[in-house]
């Protein structure tokens, strides 16, 4: 996602990575960021949001669309703040 907007968005950066040869030792960094930044950002909400395991045996579905409402919101903020950047 990154190198596709580097492409469209920025073509001069990505020219530059292009030609330093470090495109996609930039793009394999930025994906290892977002990874990392996931699983934070999900630990973290699903403990402000009180997503619990005695939820998840309680109420499966409403346990299913807290999780992916969590992701939905740590995914956005990520491509905001990391792959759109």
């Amino acid at each position: 996602m990154r190198q596709n907007y580097l492409k469209e968005h920025r073509p001069a950066l990505y020219a530059m990575y292009l030609i330093h040869g470090t495109l996609y030792e930039h793009c394999a960094d930025v994906n290892e960021q977002a990874q990392q930044r996931l699983e934070m950002m999900m630990k973290q909400l699903i403990e402000e949001w009180g997503i619990t395991e005695e939820l998840k045996a309680r109420d499966q579905m409403g346990w299913v669309s807290l999780m992916n409402q969590a992701k939905h919101c740590a995914e956005e903020t990520i491509l905001r703040e990391l792959i759109y950047n």
